[in-house]
């Protein structure tokens, strides 16, 4: 499936109880979550809801706030706050596909031996995908990748390497591996899109790096250096 298809609207379901609402709203929150978050708060701006200092005032709220319900705080007077958020649209994805769903056998695989591998661009990705770095690095970028499937599997080894994995903000992302010696990193990530693509992220980092994580529009980095161009203007003030 084309990411740039028109996302399809979710069906709904009855509402939770208070008792969930509550612990729903104490819950740390994440960086998926601030993101989000962020995202209502950029629309409002360009529709006109917010100022341009309502919202950078709001936005910096949001990147020191602790727990979900801080975040929602800044959005309750916002369309998006009222929409219905029970329905398979805001289900997390499973942590790894049903058994069999996915065939054993690779679609692709990318090695790099003492060398550099990259698959980046407009590119089909298949079903699994093998990402082997021994003294040497892999780039796996999926954010213009074309999903033919729902569920994409990578297993991805790091033997004194390097592999990096990215994809766009509007899959879901999961991941589950270890390091000896090594770092094993996979930043969660669920799609508002019942529909959209799932990654799952699996394998090893022996003394080298695994890591996957969405890979972040400009747009909202704009937005975080300027809020942090004016922290850094307020601080400089107090001192």
């Amino acid at each position: 499936m084309d990411l740039q298809k028109q996302q399809t609207e979710p069906s709904r379901q009855s509402a939770p109880g208070p008792a969930a609402t509550a612990r729903a709203t104490g819950l740390r929150a994440s960086d998926a979550d601030r993101d989000r978050i962020a995202d209502i708060l950029r629309d409002a701006l360009a529709e006109g809801r917010l100022t341009a200092d309502e919202h950078a005032e709001r936005v910096e709220g949001v990147l020191s706030a602790k727990t979900v319900g801080e975040l929602e705080v800044f959005i309750q007077d916002l369309p998006a706050a009222h929409q219905d958020r029970t329905g398979p649209a805001y289900t997390a994805a499973p942590h790894r596909p049903p058994a069999g769903e996915i065939p054993p056998r690779a679609d692709e695989n990318v090695v790099a031996v003492f060398s550099a591998a990259v698959r980046k661009g407009r590119w089909r990705a298949g079903r699994r995908l093998h990402a082997y770095a021994v003294f040497g690095s892999v780039e796996i970028d999926l954010s213009e990748a074309i999903f033919e499937y729902q569920q994409v599997v990578i297993k991805a080894v790091s033997v004194f390497g390097d592999v990096q994995i990215r994809v766009p903000e509007n899959v879901s992302l999961r991941g589950t591996g270890g390091g000896v010696l090594g770092n094993f990193e996979v930043t969660a990530l669920d799609s508002a899109d019942p529909q959209a693509p799932v990654v799952y992220v699996d394998g090893w980092a022996v003394l080298g790096n695994v890591e996957a994580r969405p890979k972040r529009g400009k747009l909202v980095a704009d937005i975080l250096d300027r809020v942090q161009r004016k922290v850094d203007k307020r601080l400089r003030k107090h001192l």
